[in-house]
């Protein structure tokens, strides 16, 4: 069994996925291929991916492989050497936004170069590393083997002093979900706000009709937004889909409700302006969204 491990960083890392699939296709792959994706959404039938596993799945899953390919991050590698496996190690890149730098570049050359592990940088190197593996020996690795040690240790210390472009790329990659959600939840609200105003000044129909309306329509342009650019849920299977899907409204008809509620108590009872209460409700709402969504019609699993 090949065991290919992506951490747990933040960042996709669909480029190796993609490779390994195509050289299933190509049968240079003929093992069963379990995957511990992480962040990385990729939906294939050629391989068992799993998104977070526990630490007792990992070791039994490392320990059951004949093969580890993995990330160049210092953990995995050294994960997989301490158990004598046979490791392939590609590293992320900075283009490709797989890491806020190029260091697992190094490690993995550096590695390779002690006899410790096979790399690749293409899909044509990491099958010409396939081709290899039966007959690499890896260097045995123990855990006072100075050079290695100090080696990792300086470009970890290294990774840890980062520029002020890393500093603000790593900040964009930590919050994007949270700036992507605010993005489209000005847009949704936008969305919502606008039919509201179309249905209520120009087409008469009724503020709390108009508001059904509008609500519908931004739902429609909430689902679309938050599963493809927030939370990064591009799975295709008709169930997965149809569950989110489900999730989605009934978390909206949720939010609806408190919309709905608090336009009636600001309006009715309160006497606020029908525009100004709308705004209100609506800041309301898009923190609710944010919490259902992020908990429970998206979750990822731990």
């Amino acid at each position: 069994m090949i065991f290919v491990t992506l951490g747990t960083q933040d960042k996709s890392f669909h480029r190796l996925l993609s490779w390994i699939d195509t050289l299933v296709e190509k049968k240079i792959i003929n093992d069963k291929v379990v995957v511990q994706a992480g962040f990385t959404k990729y939906s294939s039938k050629n391989m068992e991916i799993l998104d977070y596993i526990s630490m007792e799945e990992f070791e039994e899953l490392m320990d059951e492989c004949s093969i580890l390919i993995t990330h160049g991050g210092v953990g995995s590698i050294m994960a997989g050497l301490k158990k004598h496996k046979k490791v392939i190690a590609i590293p992320r890149l900075e283009k490709y936004l797989e890491h806020t730098n190029d260091h697992q570049i190094q490690i993995v050359t550096k590695l390779e170069e002690e006899g410790y592990i096979l790399g690749a940088n293409s899909c044509e190197e990491l099958e010409k590393s396939l081709e290899k593996i039966s007959k690499f020996i890896p260097k045995k690795y123990e855990s006072n083997t100075k050079n290695v040690i100090n080696f990792l240790e300086k470009y970890i210390d290294e990774s840890k002093e980062l520029s002020t472009k890393d500093r603000i790329k790593q900040m964009y990659h930590r919050y994007k979900e949270i700036v992507m959600y605010l993005i489209f939840g000005v847009l949704t609200t936008l969305v919502n706000i606008i039919s509201y105003y179309i249905f209520t000044r120009v087409v008469p129909l009724g503020e709390y009709i108009s508001n059904i309306i509008a609500w519908i329509i931004s739902v429609s342009f909430a689902f679309v937004t938050n599963k493809l650019f927030v939370f990064d849920s591009k799975s295709k299977k008709a169930k997965t889909l149809l569950k989110e899907l489900t999730s989605f409204i009934t978390f909206r008809l949720l939010s609806l409700g408190i919309d709905m509620g608090s336009m009636y108590v600001m309006i009715s009872l309160l006497k606020f302006n029908d525009m100004i209460a709308k705004i209100i409700a609506n800041g309301i709402v898009i923190i609710l969204n944010y919490l259902f969504s992020k908990l429970f019609i998206f979750k990822k699993e731990v």
